[in-house]
């Protein structure tokens, strides 16, 4: 009986490996309108309909499936006209075009969050169109998540150098204001909060690190590291699985000259890393972020004309 207890065993370990390794190995692309790059984003709505993502050229598009592909959604600058910004990819019209990095939606309103480079925070309702401005004058407005309980937006604001001059903020719609939770973050990136609501994950890029902020319970507005060693954490969301996050990140594998291998992680809530996918089709690529749904992965990069969805 013992032999066959170990037996056993041994075989669901041999099998929870297996499928570890065979996870997402199915790679394809969700290409993006001709001469469009830059998906940063790929956010789903309520509905499961998507990817939404955010391209460089100030839109955000919305994925119809294989026969229509990509159709416009919205927009972030009211100044943005089709002549003069669809398929551009260059930073100096940006306050002409826009240039939104990422999106999250409120699951209980359905309203779409939107960072922009240069617009800062805005929001645009179910039916797309131009986003109204929330909050501006930031460095560099990346990540984004909504928690949609209590409405609260979480936010990341970096500068584009590598200092330690970053933040997390918290955009409070009641009160319409906003209040700066953890600074002395290094690099842009994306936050998520848990899916209990106790505390929000954010990476700290350069510092290649994971702190987590505690919004709630006897360590609420106090600080801890979460995960270290982890490569550079660029963007975390929350998975499908409750307690659970996907991080985007970029591992160091050669010093000389720099070589960096891409991943997905998937993590629980007490830093313990579950999974770990090999995203090969970005090397050499920045890497934005890593989104559950739908049973896949949709992994974008600031310098691809494509989404790419990893499946089972």
């Amino acid at each position: 009986m013992e032999t066959s207890s170990v037996l056993i065993i041994n075989l669901l370990v041999w099998f929870l490996l297996l499928a570890n390794v065979l996870s997402f190995s199915t790679f394809e692309k969700l290409v993006l309108p001709p001469s469009v790059t830059g998906p940063e984003s790929a956010s789903f709505d309520r509905g499961g309909e998507g990817p939404y993502v955010t391209v460089a050229d100030g839109r955000i598009l919305k994925w119809k499936g294989p026969s229509v592909g990509f159709v416009d959604f919205a927009y972030t600058s009211p100044n943005r006209t089709k002549i003069a910004c669809d398929g551009t990819n260059d930073l100096k019209f940006g306050p002409i075009c826009g240039r939104p990095l990422a999106l999250s939606f409120n699951y209980k309103t359905s309203d779409l969050y939107i960072t922009d480079a240069f617009f800062g925070l805005l929001v645009v309702g179910f039916n797309g169109g131009l986003a109204t401005q929330l909050s501006g004058g930031y460095k560099y407005l990346s990540g984004i998540d909504v928690e949609s309980y209590t409405g609260n937006v979480y936010m990341t604001d970096a500068s584009l150098t590598s200092d330690s001059t970053g933040r997390l903020l918290k955009y409070d719609p009641r009160t319409q204001r906003v209040t700066v939770l953890l600074s002395g973050l290094s690099g842009g990136g994306g936050p998520a909060v848990s899916s209990s609501r106790n505390y929000v994950l954010v990476p700290d890029y350069i510092n290649k690190k994971i702190q987590r902020y505690w919004l709630q319970g006897p360590k609420k507005e106090t600080t801890e590291v979460f995960l270290t060693d982890c490569g550079s954490p660029k963007t975390i969301k929350r998975a499908v699985n409750d307690g659970e996050f996907w991080v985007a990140v970029e591992k160091q594998v050669q010093q000389q000259p720099v070589l960096t291998e891409p991943q997905g992680l998937r993590v629980n809530g007490s830093a313990v890393v579950l999974q770990t996918v090999p995203l090969t089709q970005f090397s050499d690529m920045t890497l934005a972020v890593v989104q559950e749904s739908n049973d896949a992965l949709y992994v974008g990069s600031s310098y691809t004309d494509f989404v790419g969805v990893y499946k089972n």
